[in-house]
């Protein structure tokens, strides 16, 4: 039985959520307590890797109507009420829309057997679904975004809660983040993905063709068009059209983007039949946007339109704890396109690229690895740029060297604070403050 996972208590007695807390602390659990149901139900989501135990009649929101919400997300979540009076009709219903268990108040040792039966079933839900996710991605399409920070986690995170969504999603990031590749994961992953994904650089088509190539069109509609042409976005009918650069966008084809987005249907240039859209549209800009809309050069309507779900992408610099998984993953693609055996990082060469910010984000630093095989370290090094050659402070150098070493410990355990602390021989006090320091969470390796 796991000790790591967390039981919420929910009861608006501030005795009675003590007594309790100070039990289950001394049983091993981790607690958090609640004087509200829907405050609890604020923090949770399917990702919640413990069990819920909660007080049935409370103000505000009772325990049914508690559950009823919990249902609606996760059926799965364990939820066993404790309460202070044996109500029959109340039991049977609470049981009836899915409670785990009831138990009458005080607490007995049954209660406690339940809560441990309670959370390795969690666990094991939790497995299941994470086997499931990993079957998935590996069976889809070769897409795949790595990163096991916070700030990757958060984005991933993001990404599936709305991938089979039909709304459409703006991505902010720097140049050589990996904008494409996102719109391309959030195609693939999807139940779109039998269909077209087709990416379009919004600054590189000469503004004068750029609507046809869009919205396509007729025969005869200009000088040239002897035949009918259809444009990407009836090509990309049932996937995606991934918008580059949106930010290069004309503002008369603004306006016609805005009207394709609102009204789902698209008329091909000297055309007034209309064709119906199912699509998603993804658009990526490497610039802040409302900036140019409080600057008069994007248009505010059509910005708030696409802002619906906006994904940002930090920027190398701002995850460099990604960097050695990212540099020898680029490494084993290299060795794999050139025919040449690939080496483990040394701790010289980690050291350098970790000092190194990396203003070309991701597609510098795979340009460096596939330099870094072909030529060798040294040859490789001349050609990074004089930044790289910055010497970090000794504290940073540790403070760099011991997050890598607790990562690596967490991503090993697969999450397991007790095994982590193991692994690095630390209290466990002193694991969870690091863990904080680096604003790392164990779910992030689960």
């Amino acid at each position: 039985m796991s000790r790591e996972q967390t039981i919420y208590v929910i009861d608006d007695e501030a005795s009675i959520r003590h007594s309790l807390q100070q039990l289950l602390e001394l049983e091993g659990y981790r607690v958090q307590c609640f004087d509200d149901a829907s405050k609890a139900l604020h923090s949770l989501n399917r990702r919640f890797d413990g069990v819920v135990l909660s007080d049935i009649s409370m103000p505000n929101m009772d325990g049914i109507s508690f559950l009823q919400q919990v249902q609606q997300f996760d059926s799965e979540l364990p939820v066993i009420f404790l309460t202070g009076y044996a109500d029959v009709s109340t039991a049977v219903k609470a049981m009836q829309l899915g409670a785990y268990d009831l138990f009458e108040k005080p607490i007995t040792e049954q209660l406690l057997d339940c809560l441990a039966r309670a959370l390795d079933k969690r666990t094991l839900v939790l497995e299941n679904r994470q086997l499931k996710r990993q079957v998935q991605k590996q069976s889809a399409p070769g897409v795949r975004i790595l990163g096991e920070t916070q700030q990757m986690q958060q984005m991933m995170q993001l990404l599936d809660a709305v991938i089979d969504t039909p709304a459409d999603v703006l991505i902010e990031g720097e140049t050589g983040t990996g904008k494409e590749l996102v719109a391309r994961y959030l195609h693939e992953q999807s139940q779109r993905a039998n269909h077209h994904f087709v990416a379009i650089n919004c600054g590189a088509i000469p503004e004068q063709l750029i609507e046809s190539e869009l919205f396509g069109a007729a025969s005869g509609a200009y000088t040239g068009a002897n035949q009918a042409r259809e444009g990407k976005f009836t090509y990309a009918n049932g996937g995606t059209v991934f918008l580059d650069e949106i930010e290069a966008m004309s503002p008369s084809l603004q306006v016609k983007l805005l009207r394709v987005l609102e009204e789902r249907q698209v008329t091909p240039v000297g055309s007034n039949q209309g064709i119906e859209l199912d699509i998603r549209v993804v658009a990526a800009t490497k610039v802040d946007l409302q900036t140019l809309v409080d600057a008069g050069q994007f248009r505010a309507d059509l910005y708030f339109r696409l802002n619906l779900v906006k994904v940002p992408i930090p920027a190398l610099r701002q995850r460099k704890a990604d960097i050695p998984l990212l540099y020898q993953h680029f490494l084993s693609i290299a060795a794999t396109r050139f025919h040449k055996p690939t080496q483990p990082l040394s701790d010289a060469l980690r050291a350098r690229l970790m000092q190194y910010d990396w203003p070309g984000n991701v597609r510098e630093l795979r340009n460096h690895a596939e330099r870094t095989l072909l030529l060798g370290e040294q040859l490789a090094q001349q050609s990074v740029g004089t930044q790289e050659q910055e010497v970090l402070s000794l504290a940073q150098k540790v403070a760099y060297y011991e997050q890598s070493l607790i990562e690596d410990a967490l991503a090993q355990s697969q999450g397991s604070i007790k095994e982590a602390m193991a692994l690095l021989q630390i209290p466990r006090k002193t694991l969870y403050d690091k863990m904080a320091k680096y604003a790392l969470q164990r779910t992030m390796y689960t």
